[in-house]
């Protein structure tokens, strides 16, 4: 009677070879590749500046820009003036005044999308830009790969 195929993830060489042989299944399917893992680990960096890189938005709008009447410096006709104006708001909400005119109105915003980021790692300065302000210290990617020189030819 044949044995069903026992299939198991494949971790790296030494490790498989002893599961297989452990399991029952003869060398023959005991394979010896290797899977090359990749070389990274994660740590953290020490936050040195954070600059913030802004847009500027600009926006136009049609405001009404009424001109005051003269004013006058005497108390007694600042109170009749505000007594006026209380009993006559509604007649000139109903009307409008002739001292008033459309004026265009242009205004700037500024809103950050992104920030440039100076940080170090063992003692090496970096800087990146990233969507959001990392604080004090930023999670970074360390991945090490041996570089490979073509052979020499003799």
């Amino acid at each position: 009677m044949a044995r069903p195929a026992l299939f198991l993830p494949v971790l790296a060489a030494p490790v498989i070879g002893f599961v297989l042989a452990a399991s029952g299944i003869g060398q023959a399917h005991a394979q010896n590749t290797v899977i090359q893992a990749e070389n990274v680990r994660f740590d953290y960096a020490q936050v040195l500046r954070v600059t913030p890189v802004y847009q500027t938005l600009r926006a136009t709008s049609v405001e009404e820009q009424c001109e005051s009447e003269a004013k006058s410096d005497s108390r007694i006709s600042r109170a009749l003036g505000a007594v006026k104006d209380a009993l006559s708001r509604e007649e000139k909400e109903q009307q409008a005044s002739p001292n008033c005119k459309p004026v265009t109105v242009e205004r700037e915003f500024r809103r950050p999308i992104a920030y440039d980021v100076d940080y170090v790692y063992k003692g090496a300065k970096f800087r990146s830009r990233l969507p959001e302000d990392p604080g004090n210290r930023l999670r970074i990617r360390v991945s090490v790969t041996p570089v490979v020189q073509p052979p020499r030819s003799r």
